[in-house]
Order: C-alpha cells, then structure tokens, then sequence
C-alpha cells in the first residue's frame, strides 16, 4: 500500500450518500419567489421614483381634500374638521411600505453593483496578466532583434562575396603566348 490510497475519495467527486449537503425541494421555490418577490419591489421602487407618480399622488391628494372640502355633505368621507384623518393615514401607510420597497430595492442594486465590481476586478487582473504577457513577448522579440545582423553588416558580407565571386570569375591575366613569339 502506498501513501496515496485510490480509495481515500480525494480522486472523486463525492457521492449523493456523503457528507454533503442536500438541496431540499422548497429551497428552489423559496429563493424563486423571494427573487420574485425582489423583482417587484424593484418595480415599485422604480415607478415611485418617476415624476409621474409625484404627479399623479399630489393629484389624487388635491381631489381628496377638494372631494371632501366642497363636495355635498353626504358623500363626503374624511372630515376637514378633522384634519383630514383618512388621508393622512393612508399617505403614512403608502410611506411606511415604500420605505422598505425601496430600501430593499437599493439592497439588490448593492448586491449586483457588488458582483459587478468583482466581475470587473478579475478582468482588470486579466487584463494586467496579459499585458505582461506581452509587455515581457516585446523584450523577448527585441532581444532576438538585437542578435540579428544588421543592414551594414549584411551589406558588409555581400560586397564581400560579391568581390569573391567577381575574383573567380576573372581568372588572373596569364601570360600572353603570342608576345613570346614575337
């Protein structure tokens, strides 16, 4: 037997019987519906944001206390003797739920911001790993640049087996046979 057993399970990913940690079936449609439930608190947040709803909300609050101040005395439902009671209990009610909505919704925000940055700072790490790459590739290419013979050099070399060859080619002047004839 060696250090290393096969059978230790260092090999092999675990099975279902082992020690690891079971996903009950709930869990899923726990998190969907919070991710749901998420979703449309985003959605509340981001329509009580709009000009449009300050708009619409100061409008229906102007035709409540109209309604209520002018309108005949049997339809009336929220007594300005009172100072308005309904109203402002449902402008309260309307402010304390979004509050939350809207905290939660920056919660969200905060939790994708979150995971964009670190999305961000392992490109930029990528980003830096390779630039390195190629930073230390350019010295490497300079350096086998730097061995490499120059344009005086080679044209050093080639007038010299340029002359070489020309010397070959003109064999020497011999002596001239006919001047010793004469």
């Amino acid at each position: 037997m060696g250090l290393f057993k096969r059978d230790t399970g260092l090999d092999a990913p675990r099975s279902a019987g082992s020690r690891a940690v079971k996903v009950r079936p709930s869990d899923a449609s726990d998190r969907s519906s919070n991710e749901r439930f998420g979703r449309w608190s985003e959605a509340i947040a981001r329509g009580m944001g709009t000009p449009w709803f300050l708009f619409i909300l100061t409008l229906v609050c102007l035709v409540w206390l109209a309604w209520n101040t002018y309108g005949p005395e049997q339809w009336r439902f929220d007594s300005a003797a009172l100072g308005f009671t309904a109203l402002t209990l449902i402008l309260s009610l309307q402010a304390s739920y979004a509050a939350p909505l809207i905290l939660l919704a920056q919660n969200r925000q905060d939790d994708r911001d979150r995971v964009q940055i670190e999305q961000d700072r392992q490109r930029a790490e990528r980003n830096l790993a390779d630039t390195e790459f190629l930073a230390r590739e350019v010295v490497a290419l300079r350096l086998a640049i730097k061995d490499l013979p120059d344009r005086d050099f080679v044209r050093a070399e080639l007038k010299a087996l340029l002359t070489e060859l020309q010397e070959e080619e003109d064999p020497a002047p011999e002596e001239n046979p006919d001047a010793d004839r004469a």
